[in-house]
């Protein structure tokens, strides 16, 4: 295993961190987990180096902290760091701060805690978190020794991401989704930069975003990689990438069966920043820019079209719909658009009354209303 600087710390963490959001389970429904299993990996990854593990009150419905508890057991805990996080967006008053805090530590049998994070944050879970004073409530928290560090994930724009990182001076850490798709995605190359330049641990999320990056590409994507000198499985590819830039401290990768911990662990032992050719990482421009050349609609996100007056979330729709196509994700696609993160069933497509004013707005020319049809077709059908 290769280790890495964790931002201002004096400690090194694993190039390689486990991510428990996806283990395996026995069903259908995610509170299922193969406990078995997921011990199994769990205790495979800290065998082999891994000292990062990675959890949060909502995976697996609520069960991945009572199974990272378990796989923690019998020495375990002292061999690695612990990181898990306050479910902002499912806070409604302040009480719900302590509450579900109580829940986690019940979950974790009252143990120490070394990583608390903020989960998600964006503008609206921002204005919660300054809302509740939860920024006071984890100072008090660490004072009193429940855990011993602050961080934060994220999912927003880059400028919502400066301004989380410049508000508070005792942020350890900033989790970020990161991988060579998602280059200029929200935080972005600029958020990693601007973040390791505060002396703040770089902690990467969907490195091979939530797998897509693994599965059979399409032709266009395919032709790209077949000119590779030296051939890689297309995870190593991706968890490569973020490994040969200097800011990443630690990637995530939510692995469900042992085979995958087995080939990551041993991609994290190849890897280091800086190892990637020119050569090589012109091959990940053109595989980008493959993709890109399947995106049906031409948005680019500007949001110059919103406010929709009926609210629709036009951008984060044509999103999802872009990406179903780009990865041929349709079932991924759905799940993300039929879930209950953005759009809200008041902001979907079939919300659009074909009003015409986004229409003055689009610098791109977009048949918006036409395209939001097709995609509410598309996407809300079921699973």
């Amino acid at each position: 295993m290769k280790y890495r600087k964790f931002g201002r710390l004096d400690w090194e963490v694993s190039a390689l961190g486990f991510g428990a959001m996806r283990l395996p389970t026995t069903s259908a429904d995610p509170a299922d987990i193969d406990e078995d299993e997921a011990i199994k990996m769990i205790r495979y990854a800290i065998d082999n180096g891994v000292n990062y593990l990675d959890t949060a009150y909502p995976y697996h419905m609520g069960q991945s902290e009572r199974l990272v508890n378990k796989a923690l057991k019998d020495g375990y805990r002292e061999r690695m760091k612990l990181a898990t996080k306050m479910p902002c967006r499912m806070l409604e008053r302040a009480e719900d701060v302590e509450r579900v805090f109580n829940e986690q530590l019940e979950r974790l049998e009252g143990g120490k805690i070394d990583f608390y994070l903020l989960h998600g944050l964006n503008t609206m879970n921002w204005s919660k978190v300054k809302e509740f004073r939860i920024l006071d409530w984890a100072e008090d928290k660490m004072a009193k020794g429940y855990f011993d560090y602050l961080g934060f994930s994220f999912h927003d724009d880059y400028e919502v991401f400066k301004e989380i990182i410049d508000s508070y001076d005792n942020w350890i850490l900033s989790q970020v989704q990161y991988n060579f798709m998602d280059v200029d995605f929200q935080a972005g190359r600029r958020g990693v930069e601007y973040a390791a330049s505060k002396g703040l641990a770089i902690v990467v999320m969907e490195p091979l975003r939530g797998g897509r990056l693994t599965k059979q590409p399409p032709e266009a994507v395919t032709r790209v990689w077949d000119t590779a000198a030296e051939k890689r499985s297309l995870a190593e590819w991706g968890l490569l990438w973020v490994w040969d830039q200097p800011e990443t401290s630690v990637v995530l990768s939510g692995m469900s069966t042992m085979e995958q911990v087995v080939e990551n662990v041993a991609v994290a032992g190849r890897s280091g920043p800086g190892i990637l050719t020119a050569d090589e990482l012109a091959l990940y421009d053109k595989a980008r820019a493959a993709y890109h050349g399947l995106i049906p609609i031409p948005c680019t996100g500007c949001e110059y079209c919103l406010p929709c007056p009926n609210g629709v979330a036009i951008p984060a729709i044509f999103t999802i719909y872009n990406d179903a196509i780009m990865y041929q994700d349709l079932q991924g696609g759905r799940q993300r658009y039929q879930g209950p993160m953005t759009p809200l069933p008041e902001e979907q497509a079939d919300n659009c009354i074909e009003c015409g004013e986004c229409l003055e707005k689009c610098p791109q020319g977009i048949d918006i209303p036409d395209w939001l049809q097709k995609a509410h077709e598309l996407l809300a059908a079921e699973q």
